[in-house]
C-alpha cells in the first residue's frame, strides 16, 4: 500500500497589509507571505492590472488607474537591487507593517512574480525572468527561490517557455492555480474566457518537465462551500495530472485572507479548510499544506 502523506497546517504571524506598492517602487514590494513562510519580495509584472482571469475573490482594485502600463527592465533591475539591499541593511524592521514579525525580515525566502494580473501575459516575460535571475546571482541570494505564481493560461507561449527554462536554472518554482474540477465551477470562481482544459493541459506539460506546486483557494460562495461532487472532480483532475506523468510537489490549500470585491465570496473556517485538505490527501496521496 502506498504511504499516505499527511497534510500540514502552517502558521506565521498575521501581517494584514499585503499592498503591492512600497515606497516609490513601481514593480517590487516586500510582503510577509503565508505560503512562502516568511519574507517574499514580490515582482509585479502587471502594473497595468491586466489579467485573463476575473476571480471572484481577487482583491486587486481595477477601478483606479495604474501608475504605469509597461515594464521597464532597467528600472525593474534597479528597484529589485535597491529593495534587496534595504532588506539586508535591516531597514524593513522600522516599518510599522512588519512590527509583528521582525524575525521574518532577515531571510528573503523568495523572489516572486506575483502582481496585479497574470505575469505570463506580458511581452518579454523571459527577459524579465533573466533580469531577476541576474540580480539574484549578483546579490548573493544563492538559497533564494524564484517563484512564478500563475493561473497557467500562458504557460504554453514560446516566450514563457524560455522564461521557465531560466527559472529551472535558478532554483525556480511554478505555483499553478487550480480552484475547480469542472468547467462550470471554474467559470463561476475564476470567470475566465480561457477553457479549463487548456489550464489543465498547461499544468500537465509544465509538471512533466519539473515538479510544480498546485495552489488552490477554497471559499464559500453565497454561503456555500465547494460541493462534495465538485471537490471529488477537483481530486480527479489532480489524479489525472499525476497519472499522465505530471509531478506535483505539493498542494497549497488556502482561503480568503483579505476583503473581496464580491461580498458573496467569503472565507472558510480553519476546521473546514482542514477537512478539505484531508479529503484531497486521502483521495490523491499528495502532500497538502494548509494556509488558513
Amino acid at each position: 500500500m502506498t504511504e499516505r502523506i499527511p497534510f500540514v497546517s502552517r502558521q506565521i504571524p498575521a501581517v494584514l497589509n499585503h499592498t503591492r506598492q512600497y515606497d516609490q517602487f513601481l514593480y517590487v514590494y516586500p510582503v510577509i507571505s503565508r505560503r512562502s513562510q516568511g519574507l517574499s519580495l514580490g515582482i509585479n509584472l502587471n502594473p497595468d492590472k491586466r489579467c485573463n482571469f476575473d476571480c471572484i475573490y481577487c482583491e486587486v482594485d481595477r477601478r483606479t488607474p495604474p501608475r504605469t502600463t509597461r515594464v521597464d527592465p532597467g528600472r525593474l533591475r534597479e528597484e529589485l537591487v535597491a529593495l534587496i539591499r534595504l532588506v539586508q541593511a535591516g531597514r524593513l524592521e522600522a516599518d510599522p507593517r512588519f512590527r509583528t514579525a521582525p524575525h521574518l525580515l532577515r531571510d528573503i525566502r523568495d523572489l516572486a512574480f506575483s502582481g496585479d494580473g497574470e505575469p505570463t501575459m506580458i511581452a518579454g516575460f523571459a527577459e524579465s525572468v533573466q533580469t531577476v535571475a541576474e540580480v539574484k546571482m549578483a546579490e548573493g541570494l544563492d538559497s533564494t527561490k524564484i517563484v512564478l505564481i500563475t493561473n497557467a493560461a500562458g504557460l504554453d507561449k514560446a516566450d514563457v517557455r524560455r522564461g521557465l527554462e531560466i527559472l529551472d536554472a535558478h532554483q525556480g518554482e511554478i505555483w499553478g492555480k487550480l480552484d475547480a474540477g469542472t468547467e462550470a465551477y471554474y467559470r463561476r470562481i475564476n470567470r475566465s474566457h480561457v477553457r479549463l482544459d487548456r489550464i489543465l493541459s498547461n499544468l500537465l506539460e509544465a509538471a512533466r518537465v519539473r515538479p510544480i506546486v498546485i495552489q488552490s483557494l477554497f471559499l464559500r460562495v453565497h454561503g456555500e462551500a465547494m460541493p462534495a461532487d465538485e471537490l471529488a472532480a477537483y481530486c480527479d483532475r489532480l489524479e489525472e495530472l499525476a497519472g499522465a506523468g505530471g509531478r506535483v510537489r505539493e498542494v497549497q490549500a488556502y482561503t480568503v485572507a483579505r476583503p473581496t470585491p464580491e461580498a458573496f465570496a467569503t472565507r472558510l473556517e480553519p476546521g473546514e479548510l482542514d477537512a478539505v485538505a484531508a479529503t484531497i490527501r486521502e483521495r490523491t496521496g499528495l502532500a497538502v499544506h494548509v494556509f488558513p
